[in-house]
């Protein structure tokens, strides 16, 4: 087995602080009452830490050498069939996958599925895959000269 981490996604975490100070700034602004702010404050900060857990919980396991176990959290757990996939990119797709960077990689697979992740050390992934499966068409490496 063999297992890769995400790329940590500081994107989105900010943008969602961001939008949460905000939020918040406009209510005091506003004169909201207290129990509404603190309310919002909350669930506010179990949104940003709902966040940071799918970061930190997302992984890509090579269980055996035939399959791609994707990871995230509770929300997402799928194995793939390596030998269906057909190639491999980059990517910045913002399309909602188990790939919580916006540095990430495409693999299409089968007829027309696409799955999206986010491997912190793309080259070793990429590696790991085409040494699993020969036939990938890999444009990853053809990127990075």
């Amino acid at each position: 087995m063999k297992t890769f981490k995400s790329k940590f996604g500081y994107t989105l975490l900010w943008f969602v602080t961001i939008l949460f100070i905000g939020i918040l700034g406009f209510m005091i602004y506003q004169e909201e009452p207290i129990e509404a702010i603190l309310t919002t404050g909350v669930i506010n900060f179990l949104i940003i830490l709902f966040v940071l857990y799918l970061n930190l919980a997302t992984t890509y396991t090579f269980t055996s050498k035939h399959i791609l176990n994707v990871k995230c959290g509770l929300l997402f757990n799928k194995n793939y069939d390596i030998k269906k996939f057909k190639s491999i990119r980059k990517s910045n797709n913002l399309m909602s996958s188990p790939a919580p960077s916006l540095k990430r990689l495409e693999l299409r697979y089968g007829e027309f599925g696409i799955l999206i992740i986010s491997p912190e050390n793309q080259i070793a992934f990429t590696k790991e895959l085409i040494t699993r499966n020969p036939k990938i068409v890999n444009e990853v490496y053809l990127s990075e000269s």
